[in-house]
């Protein structure tokens, strides 16, 4: 299974980007998928996840209303639309995927839950 992010880069605050995750050997369709976020010296947090059923998506606090996740079956890929970034939005972001049932819970926001990852794209926000 491999899962490949890209899109990342250095934007100003305000600025927009738009991340994706192409998937391989495994059909998004048919597993949970989500966008975490790290910052240096911080944990891993999560920022957006779409759950198998395609419409059910939940969003951390600190994005809701700027980021959206979706996902382009054809392609078998994942996206975040990043709106209105803020410094503080800056980090390595994963694409991630799971089939446990966990994370219809708020286990979703586990990192330890979701059972594939990729290697992440850097995304720095400047003031």
């Amino acid at each position: 299974v491999q899962l490949v992010e890209s899109g990342g880069g250095l934007v100003q605050a305000g600025d927009s980007l738009k991340l994706s995750c192409a998937v391989s050997e495994l059909r998004i369709v048919n597993y949970h998928m989500a966008w975490f976020r790290q910052a240096p010296g911080k944990e891993r947090e999560f920022v957006a996840d779409l759950l198998r059923a395609g419409s059910v998506t939940h969003y951390a606090d600190s994005v809701k209303g700027r980021f959206t996740i979706s996902r382009n079956s054809a392609k078998n890929t994942l996206y975040l639309q990043m709106n209105t970034l803020k410094v503080e939005d800056s980090g390595q972001y994963y694409c991630a995927a799971t089939n446990r049932a966990s994370v219809w819970s708020n286990a979703r926001t586990q990192a330890s839950e979701w059972q594939y990852w990729g290697q992440g794209t850097q995304v720095t926000v400047s003031s």
